[in-house]
């Protein structure tokens, strides 16, 4: 038996192995193990999880990918799916269109080509709130939201929505939960690419002459808004937003009541700044409730730093301003 083959036999019989474990249990060099795993992973037989010296490798899932659908779709079918769906697995598989949306049909017994019509047709009703460029403007919802005293955004915008009826999340709203709940570096650089041009459109149209981003409510070693300050690579001063908090931080997800959403923001945001600009643009990763970009716009407008203060988020929600707690 080979040292692949042997590797293999060794994850099927105790799951989760290192490469500590590996070599101790076959007795071969560390060079021997490495080797043999680089061929196996390039073969798509076994992945690698966790990061040195933490790493482990498992055996792929045996659920079963087709690589041809079961029903034949039209051409302009295949193009909304390869532009608009995808998926990651439950074991960590991401898969882009076509491929991807068989293997959610599969998942949940439904009909492919049936299905397939539905979320075009799902994916056709949305379209009329997407402007010309693209983007969606939340300013009417975020003006009809009840609770909030005073509106201080002058606009609000995001790129896609989070999630739509029937089918979840959407492409962008997939790839923002599992970059951020991740903290997965590849996913991040992955929505940097997809959303590029349509951002920079939007702001050759809006023209800002500032830009700031909304600082993460919780601790994480990769943290996304700081990921897409650094890669969006916006060519615009800078104004910097401190997130301040008690002894005990409470995240905004935590909170269910838009109340608490505004409380919470209004107490734990502060920006000390004394330059002076017209128009400033306010990035977040996701809008749900809309508490967060409006208080810190409020915050912004009072000290003068802004004239009007734009926010603009990769998703936000469809019905009115919710509470997202998931992102």
């Amino acid at each position: 038996m080979t040292v692949r083959e042997s590797i293999k036999k060794l994850l099927e019989d105790k799951g989760d192995l290192s490469v500590k474990e590996m070599t101790d249990l076959l007795e071969v060099s560390k060079q021997a193990i490495h080797k043999s795993i680089l061929l196996l992973i390039e073969a798509g037989e076994i992945t690698k999880f966790g990061k040195a010296p933490k790493t482990i490798y498992r055996l792929n899932s045996t659920i079963p990918i087709i690589h041809q659908p079961i029903e034949k779709i039209d051409e302009a079918s295949v193009a909304v799916l390869n532009k608009d769906f995808l998926l990651i697995s439950e074991v960590g598989e991401m898969l882009d269109g076509i491929l991807a949306f068989e293997l959610w049909c599969r998942q949940r017994k439904l009909p492919f080509a049936k299905t397939v019509k539905e979320f075009i047709d799902t994916k056709e009703k949305y379209q009329q709130y997407y402007d010309a460029n693209g983007v969606i403007n939340g300013k009417t919802k975020l003006a009809n939201t009840k609770g909030y005293d005073k509106i201080y955004l002058d606009d609000i915008y995001y790129l896609d929505f989070y999630a739509i009826e029937r089918f979840g999340k959407t492409r962008l709203g997939t790839l923002l939960h599992y970059a951020k709940q991740g903290q997965n570096k590849f996913l991040m650089a992955k929505i940097v690419a997809e959303i590029k041009v349509v951002l920079n459109i939007h702001l050759q149209k809006i023209k800002p002459d500032a830009v700031a981003y909304v600082p993460p409510t919780i601790r994480r070693e990769v943290q996304i808004m700081k990921y897409l300050e650094t890669h969006l690579r916006i060519n615009l001063p800078k104004v910097n937003i401190q997130k301040i908090s008690g002894i005990i931080p409470v995240p905004q997800k935590s909170l269910n009541k838009l109340e608490e959403r505004i409380v919470n923001a209004e107490n734990t945001f502060a920006v000390t700044e004394n330059i002076k600009y017209k128009h400033l643009l306010l990035i977040d990763d996701a809008v749900g409730s809309g508490s967060t970009l409006n208080q810190i716009a409020g915050k912004i407008k009072q000290k003068g730093i802004a004239q009007k203060v734009t926010g603009l988020a990769i998703v936000g929600s469809f019905k009115g301003f919710d509470v997202i707690t998931d992102v």
